[in-house]
Formats: C-alpha cells, sequence, structure tokens
C-alpha cells in the first residue's frame, strides 16, 4: 500500500510538473511571439520613414536637376536668340546692300539703252555720210580719169607700185624698231624678275613687314628679359624660333623674324612674362608653350570662322589652319585673312549673276592665297604652293587649277578661273586696300601720262584716282571719232605691254569739235 500511494504521489508530481513545463513553453513561446512582432513593427515603421526620407530626397534631387535643366535651357535659348538676332541683322544688311546693288544696276541698264539709242542713231548717220563719201570719191575718179589720161585700174596698179616700195622701207624700219624694243623689253623685264627679288628682301620692307614691337614698362626690365649672361633671351629665342633685338630704343624690344606666327607667338610671350613677373628659362619654356597651343587654336578657329561666314563646309582642317594664318600675313599692307574674305564675297556675287556656282567660286576664292601662309618657308610662288596644299588636302581639280591660275602663272581657262582672278584684282584696287611707296606711285603716274603723250594727235594727258584712269585730251582735227576708239585700245595695249600694277587702269579718250564763228 505504501509503494502504491507512493507511486500515486511521484505521477501526481510528474503531471504536475509537465504541466508547468507545458505552461512555461506555452508562455515563453508566447512572449517570443511578442517580442519578434513588436521588433518586426518597428523595423517595418523604420524602413518606411526611411523610405519616405528617400523618396523627399530624390524628390528634392530631381526638382534641382529639372530647374538646372531648366536654367541651362534658358541660357541656350538666349544664346540662340543672340545669334540669330545678329543673323537676322546680317541679313538686314545684305538685303539693303542688294537693293542698293538692284537700284545701281537699273540706273546703268537706263543709262546703256539711252547709250545704245545713241549709239544706234550715231550709225545711221555715219551710213549715210559713207555713202554720200562713196558717191563723191566716184566722182572725183571719173574727174581724175579724165584729167590724167589713165584708167582707175592703170592707177591702182601705180599706187600698189609705190605702196610696195614704201612697205619694203617701212617693214625695214619696223624691224629695226622691233629689235630695238625687243632688247628694251628683255632689259626691262630682267630689271623686274632682279627688282622683285631685291624689294623681297630689302632693307627698308623687311624692317617694316618682318619685326614686331613689345612696348616695356620701364628700361629696367631690359636687364631681366636678358637675364644672368644672356640664358632668358637665349632660352627666347631657341622656344620661339625669332631673334630678340634689344637696343638703346627706350622701353622698346624689338622681335625679328620672316614667320608671322612665330613672332605673334613671341610677343605673346614677352607680355605675359613681364605681366608675370617670374622670368627664367624653367618658365619661358612654359609660357611659350601654353601661347603657341592658344595660338593654334585661335588660328584653326579663325579658319572655321572665315568657312561660317563664306558659307562653305568640308575644307580639310590643315587647310583652315592656313586661312586663320593669313590674319597675320600682309601684302602692300593689306591684311590677307580679310582680303581673302573679301575675294570670296566678289566672286560669289559674280558667279551668282554668271549662273556659275555660287559656293564653288567662293571655295575656290577663299583658298586662292593660302600660300601666303607657308611661303616664307616653302620654295615657288604663293599660287603654286597654295595650289598643290589644295590638292594635297583634296580640293577639287577646278578649285585648284583656280588657285594656280589666278596670277596667270597658268593660263585660265573656265570662268570660275576668271572669276576668282577678277575678284582678286577688284580687292587689291580697291581705294586704300593696298598701301604703295610714294616713288613708285608717282613713277607710275609719270609712266601713264608718258605712255599716253607717245601717240600723235594727243594734246592732254592726265592720270587720275590714283593712277587707276587716264583722261586724254586729243586733237579734233587729227583724230576722229573712231581714231578715237581705236586710240584708247593703241594706248590700253601699250600700257599692259609696259607697265606692272595692280588692279585695272582705265582709259578714257575725250575729242571736243570747236566751231568758231567772227562778227565783224
Amino acid at each position: 500500500m505504501f509503494s502504491l500511494h507512493t507511486l500515486y504521489i511521484a505521477l501526481g508530481c510528474f503531471a504536475i510538473g509537465a504541466l508547468l513545463t507545458f505552461i512555461y513553453f506555452y508562455f515563453r513561446d508566447k512572449w517570443f511571439m511578442s517580442v519578434t512582432r513588436q521588433e518586426a513593427a518597428k523595423l517595418l515603421e523604420k524602413a518606411k520613414s526611411e523610405s519616405e526620407r528617400l523618396e523627399k530626397e530624390s524628390k528634392i534631387q530631381l526638382k534641382e536637376q529639372t530647374l538646372q535643366m531648366k536654367m541651362e535651357m534658358e541660357k541656350e535659348s538666349r544664346e540662340k536668340n543672340k545669334d540669330l538676332q545678329v543673323a537676322e541683322k546680317r541679313l538686314l544688311a545684305k538685303e539693303e546692300n542688294l537693293d542698293k546693288r538692284m537700284s545701281l544696276v537699273d540706273a546703268k541698264e537706263e543709262k546703256n539703252k539711252k547709250t545704245e539709242d545713241e549709239l544706234v542713231t550715231r550709225e545711221s548717220k555715219v551710213k549715210d555720210e559713207m555713202q554720200l563719201y562713196k558717191n563723191k570719191v566716184q566722182e572725183a575718179q571719173k574727174k581724175l580719169e579724165t584729167l590724167t589720161g589713165m584708167t582707175t585700174e592703170e592707177a591702182k596698179r601705180l599706187q600698189v607700185e609705190l605702196i610696195v616700195t614704201d612697205a619694203k622701207h617701212e617693214a625695214a624700219r619696223h624691224i629695226k624698231q622691233i629689235e630695238e624694243d625687243t632688247k628694251e623689253e628683255a632689259d626691262k623685264k630682267a630689271k623686274f624678275v632682279i627688282s622683285t627679288a631685291i624689294q623681297r628682301y630689302a632693307g627698308e620692307y623687311v624692317a617694316e613687314r618682318t619685326i614686331s614691337t613689345v612696348n616695356l614698362p620701364s628700361d629696367e626690365l631690359k636687364g631681366r628679359i636678358i637675364g644672368r649672361e644672356g640664358r632668358n633671351i637665349r632660352a627666347i629665342e631657341a622656344a620661339t624660333g625669332v631673334d630678340l633685338i634689344i637696343d638703346d630704343t627706350p622701353e622698346t624690344v624689338v622681335i625679328s623674324s620672316f614667320d608671322p606666327l612665330r613672332r605673334e607667338a613671341a610677343r605673346l610671350s614677352i607680355e605675359r612674362l613681364i605681366a608675370d613677373g617670374r622670368i627664367h628659362p624653367g618658365r619661358i619654356e612654359e609660357i611659350v608653350e601654353k601661347v603657341k597651343k592658344e595660338l593654334d587654336k585661335e588660328v584653326r578657329e579663325t579658319g572655321e570662322q572665315a568657312m561660317f561666314e563664306v558659307g562653305v563646309h568640308g575644307i580639310h582642317p590643315e587647310l583652315l589652319k592656313l586661312i586663320g594664318a593669313l590674319k597675320y600675313r600682309t601684302s602692300y599692307s593689306q591684311n590677307q585673312y580679310v582680303h581673302s574674305m573679301e575675294v570670296a564675297f566678289l566672286a560669289g556675287a559674280m558667279a551668282g549673276e554668271l549662273g556659275v556656282d555660287v559656293k564653288m567660286a567662293k571655295r575656290a576664292a577663299l583658298l586662292h592665297d593660302i600660300g601666303k601662309a607657308i611661303d616664307h618657308s616653302v620654295e615657288g610662288s604663293h599660287a603654286q604652293i597654295g595650289a598643290d596644299m589644295a590638292k594635297k588636302f583634296g580640293e577639287r581639280p577646278e578649285i585648284v587649277h583656280s588657285i594656280r591660275s589666278h596670277h596667270e602663272e597658268e593660263k585660265p581657262e573656265t570662268i570660275l578661273d576668271f572669276i576668282v582672278q577678277a575678284a582678286d584684282a577688284l580687292s587689291g584696287a580697291r581705294p586704300g586696300a593696298r598701301r604703295e611707296m610714294l616713288e613708285s606711285y608717282v613713277k607710275r603716274v609719270e609712266d601713264l601720262e608718258k605712255i599716253a603723250y607717245s601717240f600723235s594727235g594727243v594734246e592732254k594727258a592726265f592720270a587720275i584716282q590714283a593712277g587707276r584712269e587716264v583722261r586724254v585730251m586729243v586733237k579734233s582735227d587729227d583724230i576722229t571719232d573712231e581714231g578715237a576708239i581705236v586710240l584708247s585700245r593703241d594706248i590700253a595695249k601699250k600700257v599692259e605691254e609696259e607697265l606692272s600694277y595692280p588692279g585695272q587702269v582705265r582709259i578714257t579718250v575725250i575729242r571736243e569739235t570747236r566751231a568758231v564763228g567772227v562778227a565783224k
């Protein structure tokens, strides 16, 4: 009994322990689940707040980016509006110029029509006078036959014999004259070639065209530019390829070189060194290298600007650099970059009037003088050099030939060749475009008047408009109206043969008939 009772007690304690264990684990799991749910809720809340914060930040960034893009677009729009306004002003200016030209053309057409009507009237009058002259000649022939007792055929035969005799003497005289003229012309050509070569390296020309000057704040900087034992000046000359002349000229440094780009690079480098204050070989090389890169970029951008303004495209970058380099090249004091632009616009206008490809004419004209950008370093004439460069970088054969023939080193063959040649002459002949030395100008004016006076029947001759025109007054008794036309052509031909000049020279022959009556 005792053992059974103990067993029951043990079983009851076991059951109570099992129940307590079950209750413990049940409430423990429930408590863990409650804690887990709270942590999950906290994490969810934290993730939600984080997502809201990120969303707000992204919205703010989006607004900022949108605002920045809007500002950039507005800035770009303003710049485009400025460009459009500039282009509109240019178009308006061109339109005004075209209107003026059209009015001038209309006026010239009206004037030409009047002249044509006058010529028709004069031609009719001349025909009537010629018929009257023939009738009088026939009457005179009949009277001569009656008086001399010779027929017309016999008189003609005798006249031919006299003419042949005179012609032989005249031919001999002309042969001698031709030989003398040939020798004289050969001497002139030889002198012209020699004088041209001398002029290219003449001291006065070189001093004017191949130097640049830099003004110094004070003469003390000359010593710093020279440097200890001349190391600074040697470094500048080695880096730029120019010669620096530092003499007694106050507050001035002279840069000498045939290459205009080298002179410009040296000038800019020296100015920057003076402004910087640090002048030593290392700094000199650094500044010169930087200036060369900037100058190269400027030259390229200048060439691209020229291409844009003229209205052509597809020019090789190396040719654009040559066009830009013309900004630092002059000829007879005329800037060759501006000259090339003028020639391009003139060629385009002429091509448009003649029905030729305007863009091709502008392209050939813009490139016609690129040889001058490197003629100081390459053998040959600038026309030949420019044509070779254009051919090398893929320009069309017609354009290459126009460049080569614009100074008649090759004979012009196409309309494009003549357009470029004429536009080049017009730009060079524009008043004030080029400067001549006083002695050569006076000599050319004297030679023009001398040539006019060399013809018989000339009473007075005046060279006007800086030698661009010659007014010739003739004796009305010696020169007829038809003779005046022939005389103008003969004078023009002799001027072409004996003188060298830029542009054109107009020969105007004036014949005046005076009738004098005396009342007694």
